[in-house]
């Protein structure tokens, strides 16, 4: 099978010929990964490794030009270097001083998708047909987190819900438009669309379900309901212990659940497979804050194998690391991964 067909075998509950696998990872790991095996493309790199990865396609911005540590909302970067790599973190926050949606009105600009061209997007996908892609989306949060600033961002949930309202409205509508746009420029042939939000913290959820339901649900929903009109996959992300928002999230219409931190609070794998089993597509698992970046080998190996009988078990998941690799990890535990993954993936009863 190809990559492709593999994932559509998994995510229409048929038997693929193994497991697919995935990859996620920063910037860093990518590159040391590339000069381990001495290769010098992405493609290449998915085939020596057997990984059946997401290739995702995107807009090309076309409007005034943006500084370089800014975005098109105006939020502003720096670097934040760390031992082994560096993270972008926002230092600037454009909506943090305002007290009304009023004023919000009056004085900010909000983008538009006409800032972007779409037409680049089929070249995106040229030579990866065989791939499965990845467009559209939303997560508007972690948008109005910088344009806010984290702390007040959560505070708006109980001081100034109408903000939060009428600010989410805003970015949902711009990702609406933006999805709507990229299923035009290339129908048929998005298989994925990554509608997600941070809900969970590693002991539970870092919003009230009464919030998730008021502020996010109906939201994800419509932007859910866009992609199943289109015959896309909704892949939804939300890292750390979100069990109880999971039935929701299921009923609201998601097709696939990542990353499956089973480490968290209440996200054990039998658990999460018992009950969720026929209803959604397991995808991660992969633990990379302890088994990847700090277990040998063999605990690596074992995990896989572990995922493999547990949430792999009569098929529904996808073999991938929980979020992205870190540059602490070991190139042999990736390796170890993925060659596990490949030769145990063939072997279980899908």
């Amino acid at each position: 099978m190809t990559p492709k067909e593999r994932w559509l075998a998994v995510l229409k509950r048929r038997k693929p010929d193994r497991i697919p696998m995935d990859y996620w990872a920063t910037p860093e790991v990518t590159k040391n990964l590339m000069n381990h095996l001495s290769i010098n493309s992405l493609k290449e790199m998915y085939e020596r490794l057997h990984i059946d990865a997401v290739v995702s396609v995107n807009p090309k911005y076309i409007g005034p030009p943006i500084p370089e540590d800014s975005d098109i909302f105006g939020c502003r970067y720096k670097n934040v270097r760390h031992r082994t790599g560096v993270y972008r973190e926002c230092v600037y926050n454009p909506l943090a001083d305002y007290d009304s949606v009023s004023e919000i009105k009056r004085k900010f600009e909000w983008p538009t998708v006409d800032l972007y061209d779409y037409s680049v997007i089929p070249d995106q996908i040229a030579g990866y047909e065989d791939y499965p892609i990845r467009g559209g989306g939303s997560e508007p949060f972690l948008i109005y987190k910088n344009l806010r600033g984290q702390r007040q961002a959560f505070l708006d949930l109980y001081l100034h819900p109408d903000i939060v309202h009428y600010c989410l409205d805003k970015l949902f509508e711009f990702c609406y438009e933006s999805t709507r746009l990229i299923y035009k420029e290339i129908p048929g042939k998005v298989m994925l669309s990554y509608i997600a939000e941070d809900f969970g913290s590693q002991t539970g959820l870092l919003f009230s379900p009464d919030h998730i339901r008021e502020f996010f649900l109906p939201r994800m929903k419509r932007m859910m309901d866009l992609a199943h009109s289109n015959g896309v996959y909704v892949f939804f992300h939300s890292d750390g212990s979100i069990r109880k928002i999971i039935p929701d999230m299921i009923e609201a219409g998601i097709d696939i659940l990542n990353p499956v931190q089973w480490r968290c609070k209440d996200m054990d794998r039998e658990s999460l497979k018992r009950d969720f089993g026929d209803k959604v597509i397991f995808h991660g698992a992969m633990d990379n804050q302890q088994t990847l970046a700090f277990g040998s080998e063999e605990d690596v190996r074992q995990e896989v194998r572990d995922n493999l009988r547990i949430l792999g078990r009569d098929g529904g998941y996808i073999l991938a690391p929980c979020h992205n690799i870190q540059p602490i990890t070991p190139v042999g535990n990736i390796l170890a991964m993925y060659d596990e993954g490949y030769k145990r993936g063939k072997m279980i009863d899908l």
